[in-house]
């Protein structure tokens, strides 16, 4: 299918990346990878990177599920970093240093691109000329910088395609839910990431139209899947790692700073804490805590990359929640053991400001189209993060259990993406 393709939908998201083709024909394919390591459609956005001589400049790496597998052979000898796409806005972000090594962001993107291509199994060798990329309504971070983002994003590119658009997130998922529609509708997309939340409200025309989607609105913010880790980070590590603590300074008792615990809390940083300065300053404050045990646990999961088995405890807790009324939180790992039994009224507890801000993001999508709660027909939910019990009900109580669909929680917008790339003048949908 790759030679006659004519579009190419491209999902690049905080957590996960899928690559959908356009078939020419008004649909799309997945992109399956290939491989003992490869998950189906999905390819983790996660990069991994070790010492080795044969390799340009004697440092190898690895993208996606690979990189994963390749952390968990040798973690002590290995760097792994996750949600690198957080930091794609962030003016304070300039590089991360690897082994010694610079890594400026769109580094680390055309290095992950460069491997999804090779675990593609031939199928992206050749790409159509036209490639739709997703970005969220609202970039991720503290201040984020969205044309400093675009322009991250056009380097990371710029080998990737010769006729790039770039498009909110939620609009490729509204297409790939009005191919599901048989009447006209005004529909809301809510699409829960890693990084962000994004909403748009879309009016969808009868099948046959000449444009069958026609945006209306569309609204965003920086919270999602991984600031829900960080709330259950927050509540059951941080405590133990001296979040809390003080440390003397001369003649005064001062509170250890917050920045190390959110860092340490935060995916795209925790990775980069692993280095001279950032350790050697920690040694100094357990030297001089109150009680330096709880800053020696974290030195240690920093140096022995425990990371990862820390977030996929995270992750695993997160996913029991969605279906159970409360869950076993356990990790264990140099010198740090948890073992807690957590209620789903709790998680929902932590996360409540949260919801409160998506809740938000959402009225603000509304009012922006000048539509009311009582005049969308039809509300999709697509992304992880909308299987979450507590996010599910904040729609059926605003529009009703019975108007709601889901679906390709993970594939939906990279469907979409590769729709939009059909379309005679992809620039119509441009962001």
């Amino acid at each position: 299918m790759t030679s006659e393709a004519t579009a190419l939908g491209l999902d690049f998201g905080t957590t996960n990346t899928v690559v959908a083709l356009a078939d020419g024909w008004g649909g799309s394919e997945l992109v399956e990878f290939a491989g003992d390591d490869a998950t189906g459609p999905v390819f983790r956005s996660a990069l991994c990177f070790w010492e080795e001589e044969r390799a340009w400049q004697g440092i190898a790496h690895e993208a996606g599920p690979w990189a994963i597998a390749e952390y968990l052979q040798s973690p002590l000898d290995s760097r792994f970093v996750q949600s690198f796409k957080s930091v794609a806005a962030s003016p304070s972000f300039e590089r991360a240093l690897i082994f010694n090594k610079p890594y400026r962001f769109e580094d680390m993107g055309q290095l992950f691109l460069q491997r999804l291509v090779a675990h593609a199994g031939g199928r992206l060798d050749t790409r159509p000329r036209r490639v739709i990329v997703g970005r969220p309504v609202e970039y991720a971070g503290a201040r984020p910088d969205a044309a400093l983002a675009r322009q991250r994003y056009d380097l990371m590119l710029e080998a990737f395609g010769a006729e790039v658009y770039y498009v909110h997130e939620p609009l490729g998922a509204a297409h790939s839910y009005a191919s599901r529609l048989t009447e006209p509708a005004t529909i809301l997309v809510a699409d829960f990431g890693g990084g962000t939340t994004d909403f748009s409200i879309v009016r969808v025309a009868e099948p046959g139209s000449a444009r069958r989607c026609v945006p209306l609105a569309s609204s965003g913010v920086g919270i999602a899947g991984d600031r829900f880790d960080y709330r259950i980070i927050d509540k059951l590590v941080l405590p133990l790692l001296g979040k809390g603590g003080t440390y003397r300074s001369f003649d005064k008792l001062l509170e250890i700073p917050g920045g190390y615990f959110s860092d340490f809390a935060d995916w795209s940083r925790l990775a980069l804490m692993r280095n001279r300065r950032t350790l050697g300053e920690l040694e100094r404050l357990q030297r001089d805590a109150s009680d330096p045990e709880p800053i020696g646990r974290m030195i240690a999961l920093i140096e022995h990359e425990q990371g990862f088995p820390l977030y996929d405890a995270v992750g695993r807790l997160k996913r029991a929640l969605s279906s159970e009324e409360h869950a076993e939180f356990r990790f264990s790992g140099e010198g740090v053991d948890i073992a807690a039994d957590v209620r789903r009224v709790d998680f929902e507890g932590w996360i409540a400001d949260d919801l409160r801000r998506i809740e938000a993001a959402m009225d603000a999508a509304l009012a922006r189209a000048a539509v009311a709660a009582e005049a969308i027909d039809r509300v999709f939910l697509t992304g992880g993060s909308s299987l979450i019990p507590a996010i599910r009900a904040l729609f059926d109580r605003r529009f009703g259990s019975e108007r709601i669909a889901t679906g390709g929680e993970l594939t939906s917008i990279a469907h979409g993406l590769a729709l939009i790339g059909e379309e005679a003048d992809p620039a119509e949908w441009a962001a």
